[in-house]
């Protein structure tokens, strides 16, 4: 079994789920600014993380089924976050306050090492991510994350996936011709 599926039965075993939100298509579960210290299983849709500068928006993470979504940075540090997360259909979310969450993983080692090895495994992939984003042409960062998320081309709109890629969508939709 996977830490993250790990932690979601013994959250489920616990009770410790204290809501259960829908988001509609393109509704925003955070926007900048805010303190989000929750934690969000998805249990259907999907989402992006994204910042937004002056000019763009730019994609940072997506958040898909059976998989934690959150504004880490917020959850982490009680304090507003630049980060928004938005809905890109119709998803479902369980939520669990860090409080009930830090409860569960202080309860034993076993469930701090579950966390500790899927905070690892986030902080790997955006390292991959932008080592790719700086040394990687925009051909071979479309490859790359295509064999490492092939669902994310079936749940993701191209305009957020070439965010995602620091490419413009037309970029995008010429490499996936060729």
């Amino acid at each position: 079994m996977s830490p993250i599926a790990s932690l979601v039965s013994k959250i489920e075993s616990g009770g410790l789920w204290s809501n259960q939100l829908k988001l509609k298509r393109n509704e925003y579960l955070k926007v900048k600014g805010s303190i989000d210290t929750n934690l969000y299983l998805v249990v259907s849709g999907s989402l992006r993380i994204f910042v937004v500068d002056d000019i763009e928006e730019h994609t940072i993470r997506f958040g898909y089924q059976n998989n934690f979504v959150a504004a880490l940075d917020s959850f982490i540090s009680e304090k507003p976050s630049g980060l928004y997360i938005q809905a890109l259909k119709k998803t479902v979310l369980k939520v669990i306050s860090k409080k009930d969450f830090m409860k569960l993983i202080d309860a034993s080692t076993e469930n701090r090492k579950l966390w500790e090895v899927i905070l690892g495994n986030l902080i790997l992939q955006q390292m991959e991510r932008e080592r790719d984003i700086l040394t990687s042409s925009p051909w071979e960062r479309y490859q790359k994350v295509l064999s490492r998320s092939p669902q994310l081309f079936q749940e993701v709109p191209n305009k957020y996936i070439a965010s995602y890629l620091r490419m413009t969508p037309e970029t995008l939709s010429r490499i996936k011709k060729s």
